[in-house]
């Protein structure tokens, strides 16, 4: 950055925080006399406009400077007559190392394309409190979850809006980069102080912190000493600390207790799997706006949010698959019969692989207390046909089994297999305590 590039950002601030009449009168005229590695001298024309910019704007020129480098300097405000004529503006800015530098972010994670739902909604609100006021409303912010829940998305998203709506600056790093910085530093000779201070300036002198995966720091004592002096150094400057576990603080043993404790000074959310309602919003938000998705009928996306239960990685992954499948076969349309043969080895490494329709009418039995006999006889007691509904709902979307099969199983037509399923399909859309149903079953059946 040169001086003109400098002093331009320098006034833009300044006018961004000003309304139009304060900022033309005392700011518009201003100019740069002379920025050296500890001085900031500014011609503001006239004693009148030094002495009271010098009253009322002190604290706002030092923030802004401050905003830009990460350090403090001393501001003169002068007049033209007190401008010493050997002065001359050659010296370039020395700005901090990493204030430019790489903030690692991925700018397709946005606040924007998060699906959210119900096991993610605090969150996200939370997440996007802490990108619009960083550093004063949850600080540190911990994320935690299983892995490809989305932890990571939201991380990236609250930098990138941090990014785009200030001055501020970001560093995402994983705790695995922490340990490789780390390691880089602990030579012992004289010729290390530069990589010490490079260190320093990539970690400290920044005012967002995001730390991915914090529990691999486990085992790195020395790593740990050093996230600890970190922590307290940009905790203590008010500045935005973000840190990511598959775990709870309380859970990770595998760390030091002082970082734990220090990990719940702030705010600590956790991220669930998400239910069959925002895995179904995933996937039509996945599948928006593609060429296949006009293909693709509404029951094969029941399908896969039904049998991609752990996480939003799977649900991606069938998308992917039943891409590349729909590229080679060019189907005329997407089914349930092509998606189960796109996703048979995919869907099959879940937990339904040994699912068959003799297991599922077993368990189904065995949860509401009733006989496989009862589900396979011509009782339409309401608790009986409600289990066989739901057996028939279950083996018709976990297996590949032809629905004429199916009902075979259950001595029903095609016709009443159709109609049951729908059903089931229909309630499971807004009925809570049917999908909590069809979940146990499903654990059942995998056990």
């Amino acid at each position: 950055m040169n001086n003109d590039q400098f002093w331009d950002q320098f006034l833009n601030i300044i006018n961004s925080k000003l309304n139009s009449i304060s900022f033309n009168t005392w700011f518009k005229d201003a100019k740069l006399v002379k920025f050296t590695d500890n001085t900031l001298t500014i011609d503001v024309g006239s004693k009148y406009k030094k002495d009271y910019i010098s009253k009322f704007y002190d604290d706002l020129l030092e923030e802004t400077i401050s905003s830009i480098t990460g350090r403090e300097y001393n501001i003169e405000v002068v007049t033209p007559d007190e401008i010493k004529e050997e002065v001359i503006i050659e010296e370039e800015p020395i700005l901090p190392r990493y204030k430019d530098a790489n903030s690692n972010l991925n700018p397709s994670y946005t606040f924007e394309n998060f699906v959210v739902g119900d096991s993610n909604r605090l969150a996200q609100a939370v997440a996007l409190g802490v990108a619009e006021q960083p550093g004063k409303l949850y600080n540190p912010l911990f994320i935690y979850g299983k892995s490809g829940l989305g932890k990571t998305h939201l991380m990236h998203a609250i930098g990138n809006f941090v990014t785009a709506n200030s001055d501020k600056t970001v560093l995402y790093v994983t705790s695995e980069k922490f340990i490789d910085d780390f390691i880089g530093i602990t030579k012992k000779d004289e010729e290390n102080y530069d990589v010490v201070q490079h260190f320093k300036e990539k970690y400290r002198n920044i005012d967002v912190l995001i730390i991915d995966d914090i529990q691999f720091l486990g085992g790195a004592n020395k790593t740990q000493d050093e996230f600890f002096n970190t922590f307290n150094f940009l905790h203590g400057l008010n500045k935005q600390i973000i840190i990511s576990s598959d775990r709870s603080p309380d859970d990770l043993k595998v760390l030091e207790e002082r970082l734990r404790t220090r990990f719940t000074w702030g705010l600590t959310v956790n991220i669930m799997p998400p239910d069959y309602e925002l895995r179904l919003k995933i996937l039509k938000n996945k599948m928006a706006g593609h060429e296949v998705s006009r293909l693709i009928k509404p029951e094969v996306l029941e399908y896969i949010a039904n049998n991609c239960e752990s996480d939003v990685r799977h649900l991606e992954g069938a998308v992917n698959r039943l891409y590349a499948y729909t590229a080679i076969y060019s189907p005329k349309e997407i089914n349930l019969e092509f998606a189960q043969e796109a996703l048979k080895d995919y869907i099959g490494t879940s937990l339904y692989i040994t699912n068959n329709i003799t297991k599922i009418q077993k368990a189904v039995a065995e949860y509401f207390d009733i006989t496989v006999e009862n589900l396979k006889s011509k009782k339409r007691t309401a608790n009986i046909n409600n289990a066989r509904q739901i057996a028939m709902y279950i083996c018709k979307m976990t297996t590949e089994e032809t629905i004429e099969r199916i009902g075979l199983e259950f001595n029903r037509n095609h016709a009443t297999v159709i109609h049951s399923c729908d059903k089931i399909e229909q309630e499971y859309k807004t009925n809570e305590t049917l999908r909590q149903q069809i979940k146990e079953i499903k654990d059942k059946i995998a056990n």
